[in-house]
């Protein structure tokens, strides 16, 4: 299986991420010389129907740091990028940054939690 790249969302226009947790995870990718992209903000990227989110969602497996990981799904869907089922989504409103980074960077198989996809709406 292809190694996992990974995704920062800075979250930059809705605030809702806690700056410290971001920050600290930024921090965290930056000093462990993992290649990561990172970007402003998914939401406003999915707005826009960013052709970026296609090629990410395509790319093979992503690991994302935003927030919610339903959210995160449907911003890719709503841009017409659907993330496949090998992707992980990580959420920083609810997760310490240290378990967030932990995750990003492992590199172990069946450590993770792969999306699943969601069969009813709640």
């Amino acid at each position: 299986m292809p190694e996992s790249r990974i995704l920062y969302c800075n979250c930059a226009y809705a605030k809702v991420v806690p700056e410290e947790t971001k920050e600290q995870v930024l921090e965290g990718l930056a000093d462990s010389e993992a290649a990561f992209e990172a970007v402003s903000d998914l939401c406003e990227m999915s707005a826009r129907k960013d052709p970026a989110l296609k090629r990410l969602a395509e790319g093979g497996p992503l690991k994302v740091a935003a927030c919610y990981p339903r959210a995160v799904k449907w911003l890719f869907k709503s841009a017409g990028a659907e993330l496949n089922g090998s992707s992980e989504i990580l959420n920083m409103r609810e997760s310490k940054a240290g378990e967030v980074c932990r995750r990003l960077l492992d590199r172990g198989e069946g450590n993770s939690e792969p999306v699943e996809e969601e069969t009813q709406e709640s």
